[in-house]
């Protein structure tokens, strides 16, 4: 898992890396083609990997168990270059991070693309389920597989988890608004805009969809591409104002758009739940206890610690915590002079 630079997360999760939809502003095949190594040779290191059918029907797609290395002893990490590859070893990532954080699943493939076996979604998302405190963000432009798989039971109904549609034209926003627009409304959804090929909202269809989406996120088209799209400044003023006629629906502007719009008019809001941080069990049971009287629940560093000896000379153990109201109430009962606390206190 990796800190991201994408603004509206604050770590990618890859277990796919590589897709077939051949966006030609893919940023992710550009990367992947600069860190794939000599892919021609890793094809043939055939006992590194395996292969297993595409749910589609085409060309067979490549898993891998472990990392595989390379010959200065280091994992390749598109070993295949930008064809659909399933990293198996690393499903435990969001495991490692131990304060809860906005983690954007997928962010090197289409996870839910027409290719990708169900078998290999559900992994991720058991895998997800494992590491509750985090908010799991996908995204696809494959939308209707959300609806697949939530006909069959299998796309989970968890507050943390966020399903997006990418759109960047009128064709993408019909097949988003209506599979959204089926989508119980108990599921967190998102709509990201990037890049903008058109005027997105000026479609009629579009004050429909802006009703059934929990976010918007837009974005104007990076990299070095000759002839890449740049948007109006109009096209962006329409999806935001339409957005708070909506039900105020938190819109977040990349960085991209800048030169566009200018920094004075750049919104960058989140959806409530993305804005706050959870901490992991493991941290949780280290940095909170209970009040050995009150039973309440806080922060040990807000409490007393309770030590003890039964040796003159030995280290005392710590058995417990008091909330510092018990541990006054308890001295003053048992006539314990805390004049000393105090005078550090002040």
């Amino acid at each position: 898992m990796n800190r991201s630079k994408i603004e509206w997360c604050d770590y990618t999760f890859n277990p796919i890396t590589g897709c077939r939809h051949g966006c030609h502003y893919c940023y992710a095949n550009a990367m992947t083609a600069r860190f794939a190594g000599n892919v021609r040779l890793n094809l043939m290191a055939k006992t590194d990997y395996s292969l297993e059918p595409a749910a589609d029907g085409g060309e067979d797609l490549y898993v891998l168990d472990s990392p595989m290395i390379n010959e200065t002893g280091n994992p390749l990490v598109y070993p295949f270059g930008f064809a659909p590859t399933y990293h198996r070893y690393r499903l435990n990532v969001p495991g490692r991070l131990k304060m809860g954080s906005n983690v954007f699943v997928g962010a090197m493939a289409d996870i839910f693309g027409a290719w990708v076996p169900d078998r290999w979604i559900d992994e991720i998302f058991s895998a997800c389920r494992k590491v509750p405190q985090h908010n799991y963000l996908f995204l696809t432009k494959n939308p209707d597989r959300y609806l697949e798989l939530q006909k069959d039971g299998k796309l989970p109904e968890s507050t943390n988890f966020w399903y997006g549609a990418t759109i960047t034209c009128r064709e993408q926003l019909e097949r988003t608004a209506r599979a959204f627009t089926d989508l119980p409304d108990r599921f967190h959804t998102f709509f990201s805009i990037e890049p903008i090929l058109e005027d997105i909202a000026a479609e009629e269809i579009w004050k429909d969809a802006v009703l059934e989406t929990d976010w918007i996120i837009i974005g104007a088209q990076t990299g070095r591409e000759k002839d890449k799209a740049v948007p109006k400044f109009e096209w962006i003023r329409n999806i935001v104002t339409s957005a708070d006629a909506a039900w105020a629906v938190p819109v977040f502007m990349k960085d991209s758009l800048i030169p566009i719009v200018r920094e004075k008019n750049m919104r960058r809001d989140f959806p409530e739940q993305l804005r706050h941080s959870e901490l992991s069990p493991k941290m949780k049971k280290k940095l909170f206890g209970i009040c050995a009287e009150c039973k309440a629940y806080a922060k040990k560093s807000d409490m007393v610690a309770l030590l003890a000896r039964f040796k003159r000379g030995e280290q005392p153990k710590q058995y417990g915590f008091m909330c510092r109201a018990c541990f006054q109430k308890f001295c003053k009962e048992k006539e314990i002079d805390m004049t000393l606390e105090k005078e550090q206190e002040d």
